[in-house]
């Protein structure tokens, strides 16, 4: 038999130790992040997002190893003995054994979220008063509410269908390791051994990075929020976009950095985000920016996927990327305007995206 509670041990011992690595910024994990850190530079927006992903593991990872361990308590069966009907329903039981695990996922991380959704309204207005001189109160605005209810709300149904999907694909997972194990002629405990390997590549070892993902999103959609919040206090009309350009920076942010949109158009878009509740529905209006290789050329082309299809943004002619302070060439498809209506007005743009906004004075 394949030792389901040592399993359970060696990934508590692996998730303990994250946790004690995590203790080390303890201190700020008790601080608002609005507080701790300043999010109008990159190196206090890499920090919130570190902080944030720190709290956000220590929340959700002893659930990824429960969900490892209650799924090999169902899978660790003796296959070569069972009919084609009964490995189904072994396989559904021990996903839903895994379901249940990760279901408190979402509620865990609204306390978390809901801090740091404050710490970045809050940190945010003060470097709309501070830096860019702009006229608003220091308190929060009904906008800024709204913001805060809404990162919040969408970032757990977001966290909500990524842990369903993990779930449904390890399933498929565990009937092809079950399946391929079985024509092998492979023994009990050599399926349950691919079998652990598969549901803690699934469950707790893309965890780590996820978290940075999830992080980074929220902070940089937060922030864009609540500046659109602060411009239109402010009576601001217009905001630019200003990426980091360093060796880091990806296409998309040296091509947008520069551009310049309507703080109007941006709140029109908040208040057609906001009213949904589907993540789908949300990549749609706020889509992520993909690139491809075009064939013909060889170049690097920018797009996106969203309610009308694959819309073109631009080719990459020079690339800079690995480089400081070069925004790069670029031979635009698609108009400004066209940027605005695919949701490309403000970031962030991709995963880890550290690109922000100034408004225009």
């Amino acid at each position: 038999m394949c030792g389901t509670s040592a399993t359970a041990d060696r990934l508590l011992v692996v998730h303990e130790a994250r946790i004690a690595a995590d203790e080390l910024l303890g201190d700020y994990l008790r601080l608002p992040l609005g507080k701790a850190i300043n999010l109008g530079t990159p190196g206090g927006f890499n920090r919130a997002v570190a902080l944030l992903a720190a709290r956000l593991r220590r929340a959700t990872g002893r659930a990824d190893v429960d969900a490892v361990r209650d799924a090999m308590a169902v899978l660790d069966i003796d296959w070569p003995r069972t009919t084609a009907a009964e490995r189904r329903r072994v396989v559904s039981e021990a996903m839903a054994a895994a379901g249940r695990a990760t279901a408190i996922i979402p509620a865990r991380i609204q306390v978390p979220l809901g801090d740091a959704a404050e710490s970045v309204v809050a940190a945010t207005r003060t470097q709309a008063r501070r830096q860019q001189g702009l006229a608003i109160a220091a308190n929060f605005n009904a906008l800024d509410r709204r913001v805060v209810t809404h990162v919040v709300s969408s970032q757990g149904n977001f966290v909500r269908d990524e842990y369903g999907r993990r779930v449904e694909g390890l399933g498929e997972e565990a009937r092809r390791i079950v399946a391929a194990g079985l024509e092998q002629g492979l023994g009990r405990d050599d399926i349950a051994a691919d079998l652990e390997r598969a549901a803690r590549a699934a469950l707790v070892e893309r965890a780590p990075f996820y978290w940075e993902v999830v992080a980074s999103s929220f902070m940089g959609q937060g922030r864009s929020f609540a500046q659109m919040s602060s411009y239109a206090e402010a009576g601001i009309q217009r905001y630019v976009i200003e990426a980091v350009l360093d060796e880091r920076t990806t296409h998309i942010c040296r091509y947008l950095h520069g551009k310049s949109f309507a703080v109007a158009d941006a709140l029109q878009r908040f208040e057609r985000v906001e009213r949904l509740e589907q993540p789908e529905d949300i990549k749609r209006e706020l889509p992520w920016v993909r690139e491809s290789l075009d064939p013909e050329t060889g170049r690097t082309r920018l797009y996106v996927d969203g309610g009308a299809g694959r819309t073109p943004l631009a080719e990459v002619t020079r690339s800079a990327f690995g480089t400081r302070d070069d925004r790069g060439d670029f031979r635009a498809l698609a108009s400004d305007g066209a940027l605005r209506e695919v949701g490309i007005g403000f970031p962030p743009y991709h995963g880890l995206c550290r690109t922000t906004t100034l408004a225009v004075v």
